[in-house]
Order: structure tokens, then sequence, then C-alpha cells
């Protein structure tokens, strides 16, 4: 009998406590949440602390009441001048209305894939009012200003409150790259071929005018020298004739030896010549100072 009682005691024991533990629960800081009753919303707990619900006939649902983010993948966005862009934006959010938020995504995951839909539709619909020099330009404070207000507007229809939407990068697309970089890849080597030529036709005419001037010059060079070999020519012509004019054997004398200098000088020369030739007149002879 006092087994039956000690056991039937273990019981009530548990199943009290089965019933405490599910007729409790904490609510975090960062947390807020729904009481559900059958799946139907009863009320929304906002403040921290322990909280008390019918054991086995309510559920609590709990979502996140910190700043959250938001960071999609890069999507393609046309803009109004036909250019195209790949577009990477990232987004804070809050959830501020839990009610609506359960009754319209039910669970963060879903919350995170509608809010993505909302950004892109945004970014699609407002970028493709613009053109890419509008979006470099000042005008793009306000054209974030107005994404982030359609975004905000949109999202307040699944109870979360958009604080910020910013476009992180904003690049061409790969294969537009790609073909923007061969075309000035051949702009650049055409204008390499064209800088080319024009320094050869340069260096041609550099060197044309050099050859020119450097012809000129030896003429003028030449020239001169002519003109001052002659004019030494007649200056030394008008001294020998002046000193024949003065001495006429004694000039005679040193030109007959120039003579033999030039012409018994040279190692090997034979001359075949008569003794009474003129050639030898002043040989094994002497001449005084007074020309005798």
């Amino acid at each position: 009998m006092n087994d039956k009682i000690k056991i039937a005691a273990g019981v009530i024991a548990a199943a009290v406590l089965l019933v405490a533990a599910n007729s409790f629960y904490v609510v975090k800081q960062t947390e807020q949440a729904i009481v559900l009753q059958f799946g139907e919303p009863v009320r929304v707990v906002k403040d921290a602390g322990l909280k008390f619900k019918i054991p086995f006939i309510q559920n609590v649902v709990f979502y996140d009441n910190r700043l959250l983010n938001l960071d999609p993948p890069a999507q393609e966005v046309v803009l109004n001048d036909k250019k195209r862009l790949d577009v990477d934006s990232f987004t804070r959010y809050r959830i501020i209305d839990p009610l609506r938020f359960y009754k319209t995504v039910r669970t963060e995951l879903q919350a995170r894939s509608k809010l993505e839909e909302i950004v892109n539709s945004s970014l699609r619909k407002v970028l493709g009012r613009i053109t890419l020099q509008e979006l470099l330009s000042q005008k793009r404070t306000q054209i974030m200003a107005d994404i982030s207000s359609t975004v905000k507007v949109d999202a307040e229809q699944i109870g979360v409150s958009v604080a910020d939407v910013r476009i992180r990068r904003a690049d061409l697309p790969v294969e537009v790259l790609q073909a923007i970089n061969a075309r000035m890849k051949t702009e650049r080597e055409r204008d390499a071929k064209e800088f080319r030529a024009t320094g050869q036709q340069e260096a041609q005419e550099i060197r044309a005018k050099a050859e020119k001037e450097k012809a000129v010059i030896i003429a003028e060079a030449e020239k001169k020298a002519q003109i001052i070999r002659g004019q030494g020519d007649k200056e030394a012509i008008a001294i020998w004739n002046k000193a024949a004019g003065v001495d006429p054997k004694f000039y005679a004398y040193y030109r007959s030896l120039e003579a033999y200098r030039n012409a018994l000088g040279t190692e090997g020369t034979s001359l075949v010549l008569s003794p009474n030739s003129e050639f030898f007149d002043f040989f094994g002879k002497t001449i005084s100072s007074s020309g005798r």
C-alpha cells in the first residue's frame, strides 16, 4: 500500500513539474514573443522576464528585437541608359510588429527572403529611372534616399522597419568589363602604333635635316679651305718670287735640292740620266753666301 502511495505521489509530482514547466517561459532582453493558443495569436510580449502561459494550450514564438543585417547576393540592374550594373547592397532592419510579422511571413528565414525581394525590386525600380552618370554624380545621395524610402514602405507590410539601405558596390558585369578592357587594349595598341609611326617619321626628318646640314657644313668648310689654300699658295708664290728676285742663284740652288729630295728620297728609286744633265748642275759644287 505504501509503495502504491509513493508511486502515486511521484506521478503527481512529475505531473506538477511538467505542468509548471509548460506554464512559464522566459523572454530575453534581445527577444520579443507572441503567445499562441491553438495556433492563433492571443498576445504580444515585448518586456523581458519570466512570463506565464496556459500549459499545453498555449505556446510561444520568439523573434529577435535587435537591428539585423540583410546582405543579399549582387544582382544585375539595367539603368535608364541601358547600362547594366552588378549591384551589391546591404540592408539593416528590425522587427517592430511581431503580430503582423507572424501573420505575413511567420519565420525570420521567410522574412529575409521576402525582404530580399523587396530590396531587389526597389533597386530595379529606382535605378531603372536614372543613368550611370547620375548614379556617379552628387545625385547618389538622393538616389539612395529614394531606394530606402521605397523599401521602408513595402517592408512595413510585413512588420519590419528598415533602418538603412546602402549600395556597397556597383560594378559593370564581367563580360562588359572584359569587352571594355579589350577595346581599351585595342585603342592603346592603335595609339602606340600611331606614336611609333609619328616618331619614325620625325626621326627620318631629323636625320635628313642633319645629313643636309652636314653636307652644307662640309661643303662650306671645303670651300673655305680651298680659299685659304689658294690664299696661302698665292702668298707662298709671292714670297718665292720675292726671294728669287733677291738672289736668283740661291733660289735655283734651293729648288734643285728640293728636286733631288723628291726624286732620290724614295728607297729603290732609279734614274737614268746623263752626267752632263742640268739636273746634276749642283752635284759636287758649293755656292757661296754671295750666290757665287
